[in-house]
């Protein structure tokens, strides 16, 4: 191993993983853009039923595991990248639930049926789904590798001091 590897790897024992962290805070920021992309519609009754009070919980569930991950892969704790990298899964899950259904649904407004989501509102949704998904695995990945990085790093000097 070279030498620069060997103090980039060291130095991270004393710095932050900002990059998974960063990536989580967008992650975070994304998933509110698609909560007021999606809320801020008011067609008819539609979105008036038990499956948006369930993405409304699920929403803020997102937010606080979310937050808590980019506290958790900031010190390069592995089990938080994996979390993220699941919240990644749900996220892209979550296109094919209230955004494609809104998309098909219509509803009857004073004898007008309507639309209840627009194509450029699901390619909104979609679009904030999405970046979200990839920011959460992005920094999932990148957590992970140092993570394990770090970990091997501090193995080999334990070792080297026995």
């Amino acid at each position: 191993m070279s030498e620069d590897r060997k103090i980039e790897l060291d130095r991270m024992r004393f710095e932050k993983n900002k990059t998974s962290t960063n990536l989580t805070y967008l992650a975070i920021l994304a998933d509110v853009f698609f909560f007021i992309c999606i809320y801020q519609s008011d067609v008819g009754t539609w979105y008036y039923n038990i499956m948006i009070g369930a993405s409304i919980i699920y929403n803020l569930i997102f937010m606080l595991a979310a937050f808590l991950s980019s506290e958790g892969v900031k010190n390069y704790m592995e089990g938080y990248s994996w979390l993220l990298g699941l919240l990644g899964i749900i996220q892209v899950a979550r296109i094919f639930i209230i955004p494609v259904q809104a998309l098909a649904a219509t509803v009857t407004i004073q004898d007008q049926t309507v639309q209840v989501m627009g194509g450029w509102q699901f390619a909104r949704c979609v679009i904030y789904l999405l970046c979200s998904a990839i920011c959460c695995f992005s920094a999932s990945a990148i957590g992970i590798r140092k993570s394990r990085a770090l970990n091997a790093h501090l193995a080999s000097l334990e070792a080297e001091g026995n």
